[in-house]
């Protein structure tokens, strides 16, 4: 989807409530800084707050509009939200057009996967890892929780330099350092590990093979010493090394015996990877 907003007209609604969260500090515009006092953000300001990133980044973004390859992507990604916490929520799941191996969450419950990482993917239990850890930081409100102890966040930058190479064009080098300081300061050690620890258990209740985002992780830290691009977007935002992979075998480990004859694969799967790797390649 490659369409305009007039940033100014839909940021009226959430400055509304964010002017009275925060006691008078105005929420910039996408790509400006929010340097605003500590405050409580209510889940329906979350959701306001997700729903205004996520038209900026969709304005910005090429997505795939492919309905089988979105429909499976939507299909997996319901099938994972309705094992977490917040089910509920009005989740939405795009896979942006890029050879980018990455996949993010807005708060409110947007996630994005990149065509890069279904397409390097080997099993579908891996890009359902992938993305039951990015449910996770949702399902934990972990950038809320940023956002209240910082007072600052610029959610469409972050995403826009993970997903894309947008901050290659955004001034140079100082957008880039940005960009980098966005991505990289996100989320915790803390906010990490929880979210891997909850990908196991929303995988696990969905009924899907677990082992999928250890693996994951596991390969792509291989690919990155033998060949970083594209792979390094994904450490920006994921830091990963052999301790992340250690801490998250030895959960499932713990799975009862019973837990652990689930769905490794499926033949949808790899008919959708091979509808991607049929269209054009992105630019």
């Amino acid at each position: 989807m490659n369409r305009s907003i007039n940033v100014d007209d839909g940021m009226r609604p959430i400055r509304r409530r964010l002017l009275g969260l925060v006691g008078g500090c105005l929420a910039a515009m996408a790509l400006a800084t929010m340097a605003c006092a500590p405050a409580k953000v209510s889940e329906t300001d979350e959701r306001e707050l997700g729903a205004y990133e996520a038209a900026y980044i969709d304005s910005a973004v090429h997505s795939i509009n492919d309905s089988a390859i979105t429909g499976y992507v939507s299909a997996l990604g319901r099938s994972l939200t309705s094992h977490s916490s917040r089910a509920s929520l009005d989740w939405h799941f795009t896979v942006v057009d890029t050879s980018l191996v990455n996949a993010m969450a807005l708060p409110g419950g947007f996630v994005y996967v990149t065509r890069g990482l279904i397409e390097q993917s080997d099993h579908a239990d891996e890009l359902a890892g992938v993305m039951a850890h990015e449910i996770g930081h949702v399902d934990r409100r972990h950038s809320i929780h940023q956002l209240e102890k910082r007072g600052k966040r610029d959610l469409a930058l972050l995403m826009l330099c993970t997903l894309t190479n947008a901050c290659r064009t955004l001034g140079g080098a100082i957008a880039v350092q940005v960009g980098a300081d966005a991505v990289t300061a996100q989320y915790s050690q803390h906010d990490e590990a929880e979210a891997d620890s909850m990908a196991v258990v929303i995988t696990v209740r969905a009924g899907i093979d677990p082992e999928g985002l250890p693996a994951f992780l596991e390969k792509v830290l291989k690919q990155r010493r033998e060949e970083p691009t594209p792979i390094d977007a994904f450490f920006a935002s994921h830091p990963t090394d052999e301790a992340r992979i250690s801490v998250l075998r030895r959960q499932i480990a713990r799975l009862p015996t019973s837990s652990r004859q689930l769905s490794h694969d499926t033949p949808e799967f790899h008919d959708i990877q091979a509808r991607l790797r049929a269209l054009p390649k992105p630019s």
